[in-house]
């Protein structure tokens, strides 16, 4: 008998344990299945950063561009597609602008923007070229303020314009210092076109067209929504195509404004 029980004592142990490993593993899977778990990415729009300048008294004025970020309310600090190189700020006057880096920004706002450059800056004074030192608070890169809200579907574009009188000091001695001042402008480029096409059933393809260009889409499969992005100004075509048992629909004339979202409603195809 009490060898009996002995035994059932060990069995109950070892049931024990048992279910206690299978819990922790089943603990540790469904905190491994939850980590894998990720938010849906930001939706983004295309950002470029053009550069320009005010004349200035000088020959010329040197700045190396090394890197260019944005800061959004969704994703932060945001380094964009940089196209580093000396510019000659003289060659940007009279609405001359350059491009210096491009990408793809999160739909919302973008409240700072950094712009880093190198140490290869200078200027052209009277045939002579100095150097252009940098403020150690700088070195890091030159933040400017700004608030530009960035609308789905939408191509935006913002112009640095330096002030090349005002962005250097002569120091003396024959030494300049390069404290840049800037003006920053955001404006939309482009516009865009939604709706929504029932039935659901219809699935189509959806275009935009202007001239010889044209832009598709298809409609979402669960709510028939469509959207064609990067839109320039003008007046457009839009073209349903939807499968076998639907008609075909056009609209002519239908207005794409910079800046703006051209909505079309609910549109029902038979």
């Amino acid at each position: 008998m009490k060898e009996n029980h002995k035994l059932n004592r060990k069995i109950i142990t070892f049931v024990g344990a048992f279910i206690v490993i299978t819990i922790t593993i089943v603990s540790i899977l469904v905190t491994g299945c939850n980590k894998k778990e990720t938010n849906p990415p930001a939706e983004q729009t295309s950002f470029s950063m053009r550069m320009t300048d005010a004349p200035g008294d000088y020959d010329a004025v040197f700045v190396d561009v090394i890197g260019a970020e944005v800061n959004s309310d969704v994703n932060g600090w945001v380094a964009l597609n940089v196209k580093p190189g000396i510019y000659n700020l003289m060659d940007l006057t009279n609405g001359k602008d350059t491009l210096i880096a491009d990408g793809q920004v999160a739909v919302g706002i973008v409240s700072q923007i950094r712009l880093i450059l190198g140490t290869n800056n200078s200027v052209i004074v009277k045939n002579v070229s100095y150097p252009l030192t940098t403020p150690s608070a700088q070195q890091s890169g030159l933040k400017l303020q700004v608030h530009a809200e960035l609308l789905s579907g939408i191509a935006y574009t913002m112009l640095l314009d330096f002030d090349a009188d005002k962005s250097i000091v002569e120091t003396g001695s024959g030494k300049y210092m390069l404290k840049p001042v800037l003006r920053v402008v955001t404006k939309a480029i482009s516009g865009s076109l939604d709706g929504i096409i029932l039935p659901l059933a219809a699935q189509p393809a959806v275009y935009a067209i202007v001239g010889t260009d044209s832009f598709s889409t298809y409609t979402d499969l669960l709510t028939g929504k469509f959207h064609i992005g990067g839109l320039a100004k003008g007046s457009y075509k839009l073209v349903i195509l939807p499968k076998l048992l639907f008609a075909d629909t056009a609209f002519a004339g239908v207005s794409i404004t910079t800046g703006a979202i051209t909505n079309m409603g609910t549109i029902t195809v038979k």
